[in-house]
């Protein structure tokens, strides 16, 4: 989606804690009722997508990895499959990180994922207050935040503070986004972070005109 230069995102239930409260505990029933572990946001190609990138880009398997609104824990079960270390899951609905927890039981090489229930807003009052990570990762986070209906503008900044805060100096961020274009997100992030490279995403063609629907894009922070 394409905005103007500083405005902001229309509002939206998805931008509130209260729709994904009630969308992680329905999912958590799903699967205790018949094994489903839940939606893959942005799709299964998307998630192998960012997998593919980063063991190509990173080099030690026990580089420290934090995803952001974890959700059901995928994105990092798929890296755990694929002999990352390191790996921390946060997400602010206890349903969501309950959910990600009993699924990553059920699954062989998932059992050194840490997930916990953190606000990346108020990261200063969790667990990893002072933490360090090499790579931080966000597959809807922020376009979930940016249609909060109450102080999306402000709540975007302190989302940009907290990720710098979390970050290892010379450490990536990997961003994905269906709400904003890639010159918007590296306009928002330009005062700590530097865009480094895009993943290329598949194409559509509509009306004549060729473009994406989803972003994803590799930020690094200023040493």
């Amino acid at each position: 989606m394409d905005t103007e230069e500083g405005s902001e995102l229309p509002s939206s239930k998805l931008g509130t804690k209260e729709h994904w409260d009630a969308t992680y505990a329905e999912e958590l029933k799903n699967f205790h009722e018949n094994g489903d572990s839940g939606e893959i946001w942005f799709s299964l190609s998307c998630q192998h997508r960012l997998v593919d990138w980063l063991k190509k880009n990173v080099s030690s398997k026990e580089t420290k990895i934090l995803d952001i609104g974890c959700g059901n824990g995928a994105l990092l079960m798929e890296l755990a499959e694929d002999g990352f270390e390191e790996l921390t899951g946060i997400d602010y609905s206890p349903a969501a990180i309950e959910l990600a927890k009993q699924v990553a039981d059920t699954d062989l090489h998932s059992h050194n994922i840490q997930f916990l229930v953190v606000d990346v807003l108020h990261v200063d009052d969790s667990l990893l207050h002072q933490t360090n990570f090499d790579v931080i990762l966000d597959k809807g986070t922020y376009d979930a935040i940016s249609l909060d209906p109450l102080g999306a503008e402000e709540k975007r900044s302190r989302y940009i503070r907290s990720v710098s805060a979390l970050l290892a100096n010379g450490g990536i961020f990997l961003i994905t986004s269906c709400n904003w274009t890639r010159e918007e997100l590296t306009k928002h992030f330009d005062q700590m972070l530097s865009p480094e490279a895009v993943i290329p995403a598949p194409t559509l063609q509509f009306g004549g005109k060729t473009g994406q629907t989803v972003t994803s894009l590799v930020l690094q922070k200023h040493s």
